[in-house]
């Protein structure tokens, strides 16, 4: 079946105590809603709808389904819903919070905590827009972070496997958080071919187009693709033309003089096409994001004034603009 556009359900709908308001996402994978609880706490919920398996037409509840599929759908379905009861054992605040999951309309919901704020994504656009570039402090609390909530996850034994700006939430006081465990499920049925692992390209490592191999490393060079968006703007290289002819040292000596050499290391430590060549834990990337980095200079310096002297001060005990980051690793 080809993939194809499925319809919302429809606002006001009263769902399992929950009110759908409206539409806020919506892939090949899922269909994201905005709904309110019983209290009238805002929540967002997910709704497992594979575009490529399950069809549903304007003003219908339940999906189509054809025999064909269905098997492939119920494994998905039983994958998604571990890959719910999985995530609602985190509690970390870097980390997307899941309140609830239930069974209706033959599929299954996924009810997570809603904050207000936008995408890593959205925040590098702006900048762009702005002709500014995202600064080396902000990269550094960002992905500090982002390694935290990360390294909660692989310790409850699951992957992401789709990690990009995209899939990375900044709330309204900066701090940020892991969203769309979508591809997470993945690590269970690895063996099936019709359920092989989703990947974006630039974000994605030579082992996910290979299907095969997949460890914390995989996350890893994702991570470091998404710190190269930050810096460049655009995504590293796809990881499959990079076998064949690597153009990714170019780019990287771009970034000399604006970006401390330290942290383009790491990048590029994080960006190994072999991943034996990448940091085998999230411990050793984090360890380097909070090293202490020489401030970066696009102009040669003028005489301090006061800001520039509490910036400096600020630097030096590893606060960023919006939550600091500790200098020592938990």
């Amino acid at each position: 079946m080809a993939a194809q556009n499925n319809a919302p359900l429809p606002d006001g709908l009263e769902i399992a105590g929950y009110r759908i308001v409206k539409k806020i996402a919506s892939g090949g994978f899922s269909i994201v809603y905005l709904a309110y609880d019983s209290d009238g706490v805002a929540v967002a919920i997910k709704e497992y709808l594979p575009s490529s398996l399950a069809l549903r037409q304007p003003g219908e509840l339940v999906p189509a389904i054809s025999k064909a599929h269905l098997p492939v759908f119920r494994i998905g379905l039983k994958c998604f819903f571990e890959e719910g009861r999985a995530l609602a054992r985190i509690a970390h605040p870097n980390v997307v919070s899941v309140l609830n999951f239930f069974r209706a309309n033959d599929t299954v919901y996924m009810v997570m905590a809603y904050e207000s704020g936008h995408s890593l994504q959205e925040h590098i656009q702006r900048q762009r827009g702005k002709g500014v570039k995202v600064g080396e402090l902000f990269i550094r609390t960002i992905f500090t972070q982002v390694v935290k909530g990360l390294r909660e996850v692989h310790a409850n034994q699951l992957l992401h496997l789709d990690l990009k700006p995209a899939n990375i939430y900044l709330r309204t006081d900066g701090t940020p958080m892991l969203l769309d465990f979508g591809a997470a499920r993945q690590t269970i049925n690895t063996d099936l071919p019709t359920l092989t692992p989703m990947y974006t390209p630039g974000f994605a490592p030579p082992e996910l187009y290979a299907k095969t191999g997949l460890g914390p490393w995989t996350d890893i060079y994702s991570i470091g693709a998404s710190m190269f968006a930050c810096m460049v703007g655009s995504p590293p290289q796809p990881a499959d033309q990079r076998k064949s002819e690597d153009k990714m040292a170019g780019h990287f000596d771009k970034l000399a003089g604006l970006y401390s050499p330290e942290l383009v290391q790491l990048v590029r430590w994080c960006l190994e096409v072999d991943p034996l060549n990448r940091p085998q834990s999230l411990f050793a990337v984090q360890k380097g994001l909070q090293a202490k980095a020489p401030a970066v200079a696009p102009t040669p310096p003028s005489a301090p004034g006061v800001l520039d002297k509490l910036r400096g001060l600020a630097g030096r005990l590893g606060m960023g603009r919006s939550k600091p980051a500790p200098d020592t690793l938990v």
